[in-house]
């Protein structure tokens, strides 16, 4: 009767046992669930690739910043070198006084030709 009664409870205890990774894993096989996972693995992907953009545009600002100090030292390049003045030039001559105007031209002003 004891052999019966540990076989017996053996079984149910497996049964369980087996529905409930069976119920487990057919929850995690459900579209939501499957949903959820891929967003959440796009999420934690994203935030790695981002982390790792962010600390390599870091580095690359230091090297730039000290590689530059290096060849300002190698050229001799003073700090605050003093800039010379701007130069200005005018774009265009406005000499009002004196207009240019184009005589005997071939170009028609008629917009409604044809082109």
């Amino acid at each position: 009767m004891f052999r019966r009664t540990f076989w017996f409870s053996t079984g149910v205890a497996a049964g369980v046992w087996a529905t409930t990774k069976v119920n487990r894993k057919l929850r995690q096989l459900t579209p939501e669930s499957l949903a959820a996972t891929a967003a959440n693995k796009a999420l934690e992907t994203g935030q790695r690739l981002k982390d790792r953009a962010v600390g390599f545009a870091l580095d690359v600002r230091d090297n730039m910043a000290q590689r530059e100090a290096e060849l300002e030292e190698a050229l001799g390049i003073q700090d605050d070198p003093e800039l010379p003045a701007p130069r200005r030039y005018p774009a265009i001559e406005n000499d009002r006084s004196n207009p240019k105007y184009i005589e005997n031209t071939t170009y028609s002003y008629n917009r409604n030709e044809d082109h």
